[in-house]
């Protein structure tokens, strides 16, 4: 008899709160927030042949106020943040619904929407590298307006900043937000009450609200404002962190943030910042920090240091959630996941990426040197992550919100138009810095789909031999073999053929317990699985059961916790100081028979080996549980 639980799926709602839209201002708008430090400064830099005339600055700073509007406010918090999985956002999360919505059509859409997705994945990575190398270090260069003799600290001062973000990141999202959030508040108020005073000073600035100014200098200067879009992009960077860290506090209050706190606070700096140019052109080399007097100047460094460390913290914890999911979605290897906080599961913290990302960063800071150097790197990486998601964005809302067909078409072709145009511009700066983060991707891309690949092949190599589970139980009840007492949890990929631990196990001891169970943990493509939805259960023989279990890309597995739901359900009594756990550890030794490249198949290897064990993926208690090499 076969029992499977089924109710209609529900996403998991977040309980709105100020609390809760205060660490999100603190978590994502950080990235977004400390972008006056250098958008503006580069955007209106002589190296592209800006000239610093009143035409110029106008024709930028709309620029800059209409991007802000069309890509963060209409495409991410009006319209993607729709598009939340189960709650979850990200752009891997954005592709397993498309996914969904392809199913059925043709194996090439879903290779496309696969490659899409981990591209935009990958890309997302490189920003999350270079994201507090910049912030960071163009808030400290804020001490050689000071005094150009602490220039000699800059890199160390910014290099130790670095290293105690990453230290402090084991303690979890949450309590990180809450710390941060009311500093992000100051940070606002402070770009806020600055840029109100200098545009008090010079209000003309305020025409630049008129679109017009922006594509009149496009229109009169189009080689240089080509070459400029790179730079003005830069006012953007945080908008891909903003839906990936979407599952950390829910679309509601990252919003309101934005609408409320973030967005104000920038456009009136960034109108400040023009203003101060116009009266005083000597303040383009550093236009924020030249906002306050000289006396002001330390304090203005140590809060604008604090907001970019928290910049930095809205691409770290996009990190760790998409991670999370690349490893759920079969893309990475299993690694050590630590849930930080007991009533949001989407806040994680992974110790081995935190720490490749530490090395990454402080990579980036010796290599680069200098903000401006690194902002050549910084807009390929977001530009193609953005590409990817409003690509993956049409497909679900054409197909799955079944939005019209003409209407989702020009809404996409406006999107990709603008987005591509900012793509080019910044592809000028390939030789500068820009293949960073496209040799960040293509290593991450060749990385993620070696771990698939090798998946795949394994999982195939596994079940070419394998015999059909209820045949062979059959012919062991009609045997003649010994029953100890106790529970088996024999833990396999297929719960439809026996388990290699099995025949291991009757092989080498002849006994079989008193109570069977074949359990199949299986990832969904949803990010959390209700529980109502989580087993399904055949009895197979006496004493004898099948379970397979959906478990979410988001959640942590746990081996012990599915045992006890099942007891519960089947009213089976299954001890744990009586319940034994069996895995068999498979790894293929074959590579050229199958087509790999040499290189590729010592990767694959390599992984293999240092991915943690399936005991410690599972929570499976050590003293419990049994494990049995294989190779194929």
């Amino acid at each position: 008899m076969q029992v499977q639980d089924t109710v209609a799926e529900s996403a998991p709602s977040q309980k709105f709160s100020a609390a809760l839209m205060l660490a999100a201002l603190g978590v994502v708008y950080g990235d977004i927030g400390t972008s006056p430090l250098y958008a503006f400064k580069e955007s209106i830099s002589t190296a592209h042949g800006v000239v610093q005339n009143k035409e110029s600055i106008l024709g930028i700073l709309s620029l800059i106020v209409w991007t802000l509007t069309f890509i963060v406010t209409i495409k991410y918090v009006w319209l993607v943040l729709r598009a939340n999985h189960h709650g979850e956002g990200g752009v891997l999360s954005l592709q397993a619904m498309a996914k969904q919505c392809v199913a059925g059509m043709s194996p090439a859409w879903m290779s496309m929407v696969g490659m899409i997705g981990l591209v935009g994945a990958t890309m997302f990575y490189g920003d999350a590298l270079i994201t507090p190398a910049i912030s960071v270090l163009s808030a400290i260069e804020g001490l050689e307006v000071a005094t150009p003799a602490l220039k000699p600290y800059v890199l160390p001062i910014t290099l130790v900043i670095i290293v105690l973000l990453f230290a402090f990141q084991f303690h979890g999202t949450a309590k990180v937000g809450k710390l941060f959030g009311p500093i992000v508040i100051v940070w606002f108020a402070t770009l806020g009450a600055l840029g109100a005073y200098h545009i008090a000073q010079y209000p003309q600035i305020l025409a630049a609200l008129n679109p017009w100014y922006g594509m009149q200098y496009v229109i009169n200067n189009p080689g240089i404002s080509f070459v400029v879009l790179g730079s003005v992009f830069l006012a953007v960077t945080g908008a891909e962190a903003l839906y990936a860290d979407m599952g950390h506090f829910g679309a509601k209050a990252v919003r309101l943030a934005w609408l409320f706190v973030a967005m104000p606070g920038l456009v009136i700096n960034y109108f400040g910042q023009g203003a101060l140019v116009l009266a005083n052109p000597e303040a383009a080399g550093s236009p924020l920090f030249m906002m306050v007097p000289t006396d002001w100047v330390i304090p203005l460094v140590i809060l604008a240091a604090a907001a970019t460390v928290i910049a930095s913290q809205a691409t770290i914890a996009g990190a760790y959630s998409m991670t999370v999911q690349a490893m759920g979605m079969g893309y990475l290897p299993r690694m050590k996941v630590v849930q930080t906080s007991s009533d949001v599961r989407g806040q994680v913290y992974l110790p081995l990426i935190n720490w490749l990302m530490l090395a990454g960063v402080l990579a980036l800071v010796v290599g680069f040197k200098s903000s401006s150097a690194l902002a050549s790197a910084y807009g390929i990486a977001i530009t193609v992550t953005m590409l990817c998601t409003t690509m993956l964005f049409g497909i679900v809302a054409y197909k799955q919100w079944k939005w019209p067909l003409l209407p989702t078409l020009a809404l996409l072709a406006l999107m990709l138009a603008l987005e591509i145009i900012f793509f080019a511009s910044n592809m000028t700066k390939l030789w500068a810095g820009g293949w960073v983060t496209l040799l960040i991707s293509a290593l991450l891309i060749f990385v993620m789909s070696t771990w698939a690949r090798g998946q795949k092949a394994k999982h195939a190599a596994a079940t070419q031999d394998a015999l059909p589970l209820t045949d062979f139980v059959k012919s062991l009840v009609e045997g003649d073999v010994h029953r100890v007492q106790g529970t088996a949890v024999y833990l396999t990929a297929d719960a439809d053929t026996v388990p290699h631990a099995l025949l291991h196990n009757l092989k080498h001891n002849q006994v079989l317990h008193k109570k069977v169970v074949v359990l199949e943990i299986h990832p969904s493509d949803l990010p959390r699985v209700p529980v109502a939805n989580s087993l399904a259960v055949e009895q197979i023989a006496p004493d004898f059961w099948r379970v397979k279990a959906q478990v979410g890309f988001m959640e942590t597995v746990h081996a012990g916790k599915i045992m006890a739901l099942f007891s519960y359900r089947h009213s089976v009594d299954v001890n744990d100081m009586n319940t034994s756990y069996f895995i068999s550890r498979t790894q293929a030794v074959d590579g050229t028979s199958q087509g790999w490249w040499p290189g590729q198949f010592k990767v694959l290897r390599f992984m293999q080996r240092n991915a943690s064990r399936a005991a410690s993926y599972f929570n499976l208690p050590d003293n419990h549980t049994v494990e049995f090499g294989r190779s194929t």
